[in-house]
Formats: C-alpha cells, sequence, structure tokens
C-alpha cells in the first residue's frame, strides 16, 4: 500500500498530525499496535468506573486558543469541555493549602497568608513570570515552531514585544531556582511540587522561561474533557477517517525502511506487509523507541545516540480508586497536589516519596457507579526498578503490593478527609504502561525541561533521518495534551502548511 504520510503510533499527537493533515486533503494512514488509541491518555476501566491515568486537567480550550484553532480545520465538534475551578488546590506538609485560581487579587493575598516569612518574594515571583508567560504565549501562537524560529521570525518577535523581549532574553539561561533566592525553603518547595507536575523537573533544574508558562498557564483557565482524554482520541479518529483518512488498529509497525541514501520511504509492517509514505513518515514514539525500535541504532547517527543516554524521564505508579460522593465534597477541590515531605536535607527535590496528585473526575461527567466518584492518585517513581531484579511475575506483585501499602498510608496522613471513604479499585505502574505503549521503561511525561532540553536546545520535530519527523510529549513544547496538540500543528505545518 502506499500514502503521502505515514503516522505510527496513535497517542494525541499522532491523531491530532493525521487528523489535521488529511483535513488538508493529504492521503494519510496511522497505524496503531492496540485494537484501541489514545497512548497514555486512553482510559482504564474497571467494575463500572472509566479512570483517567492523570489529573485530567486540559490547557488552551479558551476562544480562540489552540484547540478551538485545530478544531476549526477538522469536520468534527470539539469535545464538550467545561472549565474547572479552581484548577487544583497544593497542600504542603503543614496542612497549608494554596488555591491556585481565582483572580490576581485573591491568589495574591493567598500567597501572603500561606508564606509570611517571605510573602513579598512570593508575590514579586509570580508579578515577574506573568508578562514573560504571556509573551511567549504570544508569540508561540504566531511562530508554533518558536525553538527553530528564523533569525528574521526572531527579529520580528522582539520587535513585536518591545518591554518583554529584553527580559526574556536576559533569562534565557537562568533556572527557576535563580529567581527564588529572596525566597523561603517553604514556598519553593510549593514551586517544585507544581515543577515537576508540568514540567518534571523542580525549579533547580527547570529552564526559568519553561517554569513561567507552566506555573501561569492553570492561572489562566483549565478544562475537563467529558469522556477525558480517551474521548478526545475518539473524535480525532472519526476525523481523520471523515477527510478520507485511514486508521489501522492492530497493525504494529516493525521497522522503517529507508533507501541507499539513508531517506526513510516507508514502513515494515510486523505482518510481514511493507508500506510507502511518499511525502513524511511520522513518528508518536518517544524519541528512544523512534531511533532505538523505529529507525534502528545502526542508523542512527553517533551524536543523537551519546544525547539519548543522557535524557532521562519519569515513570508514575497509579492508584485508581472509587471515592464515596459525601467524601469528595469534604476536599477544598477535586484536584490536590499533595507534597507529604519538606525534605530540608538540601536543595534537591526528589518526588518519589513525597508528591501526589489526587484527582476526582467531574461530576457532571459519570464514570462511577450511584453514589461513588472515579479518581486517580498520581505518583512519580524511578522506572528502571520496575523492570531489574524480577524473577517472576509475583516479585512484580509483591513490589505493586508494598507501593500500594506505602502509598495508601501517605496518602491517609496527607488526606485525612477520606477517611474509610475511598476503596482501591486498581494501580498501574510503569511495567503497565509498558505493556499497553511499549515506551521505553513504560516512562510517561516526556523528558524534564532542564536548560539542557529546552528553546533551542529541545528535540526537534525533524529528526536525523530525513522524511521522518517526530511528534509527542518527548519534542517541543513537552508534555500535556496541549503540548502534544502543539507539537503535531508544528508537524502537520511543516509537512502541508495551511492554505487559508
Amino acid at each position: 500500500m502506499s500514502y503521502e504520510v505515514v503516522v505510527v503510533g496513535g497517542g494525541i499527537g499522532g491523531l491530532t498530525t493525521a487528523a489535521l493533515l488529511a483535513a488538508r486533503g493529504v492521503n494519510v494512514c496511522l497505524f496503531e499496535k492496540e485494537s484501541w488509541a489514545g497512548g497514555c491518555a486512553a482510559a482504564e476501566e474497571r467494575h463500572g468506573y472509566r479512570f483517567e491515568p492523570g489529573a485530567g486537567l486540559y490547557a488552551l480550550w479558551q476562544p480562540g486558543e489552540l484547540h478551538e484553532r485545530v478544531f476549526a480545520e477538522l469536520p468534527v465538534a470539539a469535545p464538550d469541555v467545561r472549565q474547572v475551578s479552581p484548577p487544583y488546590v497544593v497542600r504542603l506538609p503543614d496542612a497549608t493549602e494554596v488555591n491556585v485560581g481565582g483572580s490576581d487579587a485573591e491568589f495574591e493575598s493567598q500567597l501572603r497568608q500561606a508564606f509570611p516569612e517571605c510573602a513579598a518574594a512570593a508575590v514579586a515571583f509570580y508579578r515577574e513570570m506573568a508578562p514573560v508567560a504571556a509573551a511567549l504565549h504570544r508569540a508561540a501562537r504566531r511562530i508554533p515552531d518558536l525553538p527553530h524560529a528564523s533569525r528574521l521570525q526572531r527579529i520580528k518577535l522582539a520587535a513585536s514585544e518591545p518591554r518583554a523581549a529584553p527580559h526574556i532574553l536576559a533569562r534565557s539561561s537562568d533556572t527557576a531556582a535563580r529567581h527564588l533566592q529572596q525566597t523561603s525553603s517553604r514556598f519553593r518547595r510549593f514551586i517544585d511540587a507544581q515543577l515537576q507536575i508540568f514540567a518534571q523537573c523542580a525549579s533547580g533544574e527547570c529552564a526559568y522561561l519553561y517554569s513561567a508558562v507552566a506555573l501561569c498557564l492553570p492561572r489562566r483557565e483549565m478544562y475537563a474533557i467529558r469522556g477525558g482524554g480517551a474521548a478526545l482520541a475518539d473524535i480525532l479518529i472519526e476525523s481523520i477517517k471523515s477527510s478520507g483518512g485511514t486508521v489501522r488498529l492492530d497493525t504494529p509497525v516493525l521497522r522503517l525502511a529507508c533507501d541507499a541514501g539513508g531517506r526513510a520511504f516507508g514502513v515494515d509492517l510486523l505482518s510481514g506487509e511493507a508500506v510507502t509514505a511518499t511525502r513524511a513518515i511520522v513518528s508518536n514514539l518517544t524519541v528512544w523507541d523512534t531511533y532505538g525500535k523505529l529507525v534502528g541504532l545502526n542508523r542512527t547517527p553517533a551524536d543523537v545516540r551519546a544525547r539519548l543516554k543522557t535524557l532521562r524521564g519519569w515513570g508514575t505508579y497509579l492508584i485508581y480508586v472509587g471515592a464515596d460522593e459525601e467524601v469528595c465534597a469534604r476536599l477544598s477541590a477535586e484536584r490536590v497536589l499533595a507534597l507529604t515531605d519538606w525534605q530540608d536535607a538540601g536543595p534537591e527535590f526528589n518526588p518519589e516519596h513525597s508528591l501526589f496528585m489526587f484527582s476526582v473526575a467531574p461530576a457532571w461527567d459519570r464514570r462511577a457507579p450511584s453514589g461513588k466518584r472515579a479518581a486517580t492518585i498520581s505518583t512519580f517513581t524511578e522506572p528502571e526498578q520496575w523492570f531489574t531484579f524480577h524473577r517472576g511475575e509475583t516479585e512484580h506483585e509483591e513490589q505493586d503490593q508494598a507501593a500500594l501499602e506505602a502509598w495508601w498510608g501517605r496518602l491517609h496522613a496527607a488526606l485525612p478527609e477520606l477517611g474509610s471513604g475511598v476503596e482501591v479499585i486498581e494501580t498501574a505502574t510503569p511495567r503497565t504502561f509498558y505493556e499497553r505503549t511499549r515506551r521505553k521503561l513504560g516512562m510517561v511525561g516526556g523528558v524534564g525541561q532542564s536548560l539542557g532540553l529546552f528553546g533551542t536546545n529541545s528535540l526537534a520535530h525533524r529528526t536525523a533521518v530525513p522524511n521522518l519527523y517526530m511528534v509527542g510529549d518527548t519534542t517541543f513544547p513537552g508534555q500535556g495534551v496541549a503540548a502534544v496538540t502543539h507539537s503535531a500543528l508544528i508537524v502537520a505545518n511543516k509537512i502541508a502548511p495551511p492554505t487559508g
């Protein structure tokens, strides 16, 4: 078979790329190895519950924003989304809570009350970030592939942002920690907890410019999707097919096919079928798997292999729980980001045993038996430990049980109002994610947005293999549905720019 574009992988990034290309008249085919699409956004269904494998928070669904612009091109209606207010609260080890929603005045009042020891510095930190984040957001709308903008494009952007541009340039080599020096250790941990969730690294590593966007985005409005990310995946599949594209589930891709000059011209399927792509191949695999599995390390340039060895991602340990309706009503928000340990031993932040997000499905989106709500507890874990020293499945189950017991104790210590009103339905480990997605070591969330991986140092959508592109959370601009949708828009524009 022959198509103009072949997309490998049916995560949200691959689906959005295929949907946009098909809507622009490109003959596209998407291959997904599983019988369902959605990748890491796919739902977990157990005993009448439907769980999201994450916080269920989605950005940039406001009128005129990214998702409205994408769906304006597609022949299908966007999913039902509703604003989440507040997006989440941060609960600290001393039981202090900070609601990240509300007006600027309300938020600053909360900061002063929560951090009296550095109130002025805490408020100044957010005030300094806000115009920087807004300017970067406007720039990314004008030039989606901002890190790889031409010199002329950069000059025009700087001219359009005469007040913000000097501040952005001056901070392009800063970490977030550099701007937290006048704040307390308590406030720094408040920031570390959020950056770990949204940037996959804490303030000591996170690029300041990325931290500005990550911390200000929830202040702009966040949304929930009816049916979660899985519903978005279903709509994108419908769009691809409605535009004349092809979606082939249960169809694993074995390897990339390249000509004698190293240019990619198709893929070989596990079934033995050879598929040709006359314009491009798009990989929705992680950067590790794009090169390690699709391209093959023998065809991967030495400099790329060297960089892959330095890249690090996190695994996640999830606990899916059923919660009584009255228990959920006791919480101050449907999402609580809880820090259980100050980690006073040093400046480095390790989230593995001290940070979790408790996320309850919206009351207006029934995903549980009567009187119950579906909730997901998301934690961080070193992925390697789930793949080593296991002589059999029993040892993995024992490790799973030990992790569950440890986190169950931390959960009730941090959120005592839950009481006996929650019960475990299922768990998911990095092994679970590997078995479902084949992502290396089951790592999710992309790579930490350190200075070495942000901006011009970010992983490009064009790969070292001619005619092969990457889309997804390991490329610019990072993790989350909004980010991978933005990534898809970049790739679609490179292959088939919109004509309107």
